[in-house]
């Protein structure tokens, strides 16, 4: 089965690329960016050696699917969707900050907070919390945007404020932004049965100086997920939550000796484990947009990708 890996494309007027952990990024006459999802699985911020099928596919439709179904409240960067791999839409100068917003005590902020710290990215966490509680009220808990894959780093809102990495102005819009996002978000997640623990959202000014959702949303890459029937139940007996996110293959890392560390050695990947993480992922897509998944076509898939994007920019 053939996936997406790499790409070098030359498409009319593109002036650079950017590869990014899983996504390459064409920008085009400097108003276009060209966004190509690949097959790429990372964790830890470390890009793992196999590609999962169908991966790219999933996460470029339902990020799509979930910047339509948000637009009424935030305006996004999209424009199309031009094949089953592919998003283009405005240029940005991206914000140099992700927008993390947390509904529950999980993932980071639950090691977090087992290793003894109740203060995250400037946030109190309350007392006797239990690992996959919900917090009293959403918290934003903000990270440095890495370059060149290097680890994303938390950061407080006053120290972006006084840094000067955004704008007190700016920085009241992306939080009012992601609040909103967020809570469309859990909306959506509840009408399929699920949960929006927590996810990040991050955003990009105009040349014009307008700012605009950008990149995915509402992911598996993006955000985690429990199914809502039977949380609270686990939750009392303290078991673990039945999640459709990455976090399952973070938690393999871990077992496996792998956490993103020097010297750590990433484990080696079956082609079962490959095809279950597959499947967990259009389990998601599945469940999070009420749709069956339909596989695309991956003969040619590269020339398939380059065709669709050629069409596309000749007629805009």
């Amino acid at each position: 089965m053939n996936t997406i890996n790499d790409t070098n494309f030359e498409f009319p007027e593109q002036k650079s690329v950017y590869k990014g952990k899983v996504r390459e990024v064409y920008t085009i006459d400097d108003t276009l960016l060209v966004m190509i999802a690949s097959d790429r699985l990372s964790a830890f911020d470390v890009i793992l050696p196999r590609q999962i099928p169908f991966k790219g596919q999933i996460l470029n439709q339902i990020a799509t699917k979930m910047l339509h179904e948000t637009a009424d409240i935030v305006p996004n960067w999209i424009l199309a969707a031009p094949d089953e791999n592919v998003a283009i839409g405005h240029l940005c100068e991206p914000f140099k900050v992700e927008m993390v917003i947390r509904g529950y005590m999980s993932g980071h902020a639950a090691r977090e907070y087992n290793a003894g710290k109740r203060v995250l990215c400037g946030v109190a966490m309350p007392e006797g919390m239990h690992e996959n509680d919900r917090f009293p009220s959403p918290i934003i808990t903000p990270s440095t945007k890495a370059d060149n894959g290097d680890h994303d780093e938390d950061i407080t809102r006053e120290a972006i404020l006084s840094n000067g990495i955004v704008s007190e102005e700016d920085y009241l819009i992306l939080e009012d932004y992601t609040r909103k996002l967020f809570q469309r978000g859990t909306e959506i997640a509840s009408s399929r049965g699920l949960i929006l623990v927590d996810t990040k959202y991050e955003f990009g000014k105009t040349r014009e100086g307008k700012i605009l959702l950008i990149d995915e949303i509402h992911t598996p890459d993006s955000s985690r997920y429990f199914y809502a029937e039977g949380y609270a139940v686990r939750q009392q007996k303290g078991e673990s939550q039945k999640q459709l996110s990455k976090e399952f293959v973070r938690q393999w890392l871990i077992e496996n000796g792998f956490q993103g560390q020097d010297g750590q050695q990433i484990p080696t990947m079956s082609d079962e484990k490959v095809i279950e993480i597959s499947n967990r992922y259009i389990e998601l897509y599945e469940q999070i947009t009420g749709e069956a998944f339909v596989k695309a076509s991956t003969e040619n898939v590269l020339a398939r990708i380059a065709k669709n994007v050629n069409a596309f920019l000749a007629n805009n």
